[in-house]
């Protein structure tokens, strides 16, 4: 790898990084009595798990929520204190290694990936840490196929979960759940997010969930989330069938791969 391709990396997150610093002082800014009134102070213990090949979105949609509840404490984690490559061309540093992280957190959260999810379904010490961590977690949760490594880390046995639609009802009943077609569940203290993009759903949910409802929305509007979709195509039921049967063609290593995972996994139900 480059020098020029590491100073191009490291710009990219240096930009995403100072625009969630910039949102996170602009809404501390808003005055004490904002503060106040809608319990924007805490000091929750948040998990994110790093691994080769995540697909960035199912992360940072969540973590910009997360990083604009004041006091929370955020832990970006890895086996080592190195950049993490996703899936595309942006590196992620994580800030604790596993066996910094503390013993009691209020959430643990796995994000999902390509052909990344295969591998995180058999790296044996990020499930040993999963299920560590996950016995103990207030909430256990994902987005996307994260709930496939939540699985192979047995804390899906018996929950009822979502994933991407594409792995969601043949691989999430091989560890251990019961699938839902929806964008968010939550069963008991397990919480999953669908596809990708429910990573933004998710992470304001979640705020609801620890701050209340007043705050996720003022959350919401700090990010001007809004979506208005180019095209009506964002799930199988509103997509055109030659574009489901494109994706599907697409994915189906991607299926095919976690399938064998599952089955491979001790973990499997």
């Amino acid at each position: 790898m480059t020098s020029e391709f590491n100073r191009r990396e490291a710009v990219i997150f240096a930009g995403a990084l100072g625009g969630a610093l910039f949102a996170r002082q602009a809404f501390a800014q808003s005055g004490p009595s904002l503060a106040e009134a809608h319990h924007s102070h805490g000091s929750e213990q948040i998990a994110m798990v790093l691994y080769p090949g995540m697909t960035h979105l199912d992360l940072v949609g969540p973590l910009f929520a997360f990083g604009l509840m004041a006091g929370a404490k955020i832990h970006l984690v890895d086996p080592e204190i190195a950049p993490v490559f996703g899936d595309g061309h942006l590196a992620l540093m994580p800030t604790h290694t596993y066996d910094q992280v503390p013993a009691e957190l209020d959430l643990l959260f796995v994000p999902g990936a390509g052909p990344g999810t295969i591998d995180a379904m058999r790296d044996e010490a990020l499930l040993a840490f999963l299920a560590d961590r996950g016995k103990r977690a207030k909430y256990v949760t994902s987005v996307c196929t994260g709930s496939l490594v939540l699985g192979a880390a047995g804390l899906l046995k018996g929950y009822r979960a979502t994933s991407h639609w594409v792995v969601r009802d043949t691989v999430l009943p091989l560890v251990g759940a019961t699938p839902v077609n929806a964008r968010y569940v939550k069963d008991r203290n397990r919480i999953t997010g669908g596809g990708v993009t429910s990573g933004i759903d998710f992470g304001l949910r979640l705020v609801a969930e620890f701050r209340g409802e007043a705050e996720a929305r003022h959350i919401q509007l700090m990010g001007e989330y809004d979506p208005d979709p180019p095209f009506n195509a964002g799930s199988p039921g509103t997509a055109l069938p030659q574009t489901v049967d494109a994706v599907r063609q697409r994915a189906s290593g991607l299926v095919e791969g976690t399938a064998r995972a599952a089955r491979e996994n001790p973990f499997r139900a």
